[in-house]
């Protein structure tokens, strides 16, 4: 497969300095940041205490820094979350974006880089590597704006989600968007934000919504379409590209239906699940 890239403008780098960067950002987030190595990613959120996804993001080492990729247009609320859990803590929180963006490559090699970061992506080794780097590297490597709709269909062929498309942010727990399942969530890590939640819904295995694949003929239903069997409302209908998609569904309502042979709709498209 010919390795194709492409540069995020959906998404923003902040940078976090300081003596206590690792060990602060460790007692917030679900995954385990204070193991990170160089030339690694590591996927997390931060949740309410109520367990649920007001942020996710990437980790990744600069040096003594840490630089988070966030979605960009939670950039700003993000950084001022950070900044109200600061306390006394030895940590420098910026945002980095006016030097630095996101990128993302897949297939047969990584692009070759000189100064940028790059690292495979934590969620699936499908999805590729992404990358942080001046413009200017990526200029070099021939890494082009205007290509982000391949990279979200490529996403979506893997299937999975992204914040604020596949689900919304303060709405949805780690296991409603599979971050149990894309290396997002750390069950042997200390203490965070809405730890409880997230431990009591995995050990007892009470999760019933997630976002599965589907697919469906025709126009793709517009993100947030519900979706049915019936007049029964199981779910909503994420993103799309292709023919195929994601949805949050109710996956026991969506099983039941299935052994049933009740199709499953959002408007007039029939929705498949993969």
């Amino acid at each position: 497969m010919i390795t194709q890239t492409a540069l995020l403008s959906s998404r923003s780098v902040l940078r976090l300095g300081g003596g206590d960067a690792r060990s602060w950002l460790q007692s917030l987030v679900t995954n385990e940041i204070g193991n990170l190595k160089s030339g690694e990613g590591k996927f997390a959120a931060l949740l309410s205490p109520q367990g649920k996804i007001l942020f996710d993001f990437f980790v990744v080492t600069d040096g003594d820094a840490l630089l988070i990729d966030c979605a960009a247009d939670q950039a700003t609320s993000l950084l001022k979350r950070l900044v109200m859990y600061k306390l006394r803590a030895d940590i420098a929180l910026s945002d980095a974006s006016s030097g630095l963006m996101a990128a993302a490559a897949w297939g047969d090699a990584p692009p070759p880089v000189s100064r940028a970061i790059i690292y495979r992506d934590p969620r699936l080794d499908a999805l590729g590597w992404r990358l942080i780097g001046e413009a200017q590297e990526f200029d070099l490597i021939g890494i082009e704006g205007g290509r982000e709709d391949a990279y979200h269909a490529h996403r979506i062929a893997c299937g999975i989600p992204q914040g604020g498309l596949d689900f919304a942010y303060g709405d949805a727990f780690p296991h409603d968007a599979n971050m149990d399942l894309l290396n997002g969530v750390d069950f042997k890590k200390g203490c965070y934000i809405g730890q409880e939640v997230v431990s009591r819904v995995h050990h007892r295995g009470t999760a019933r919504k997630r976002i599965v694949k589907v697919r469906f003929d025709g126009t793709a239903p517009a993100i947030r379409s519900p979706i049915s069997g019936g007049e029964i409302v199981i779910g909503e209908m994420g993103s799309s590209a292709g023919g195929h998609g994601l949805a949050m569904l109710r996956t026991d309502r969506a099983d039941e239906f299935r052994a049933s042979g009740i199709k499953l709709y959002a408007g007039s498209a029939e929705i498949v699940m993969d």
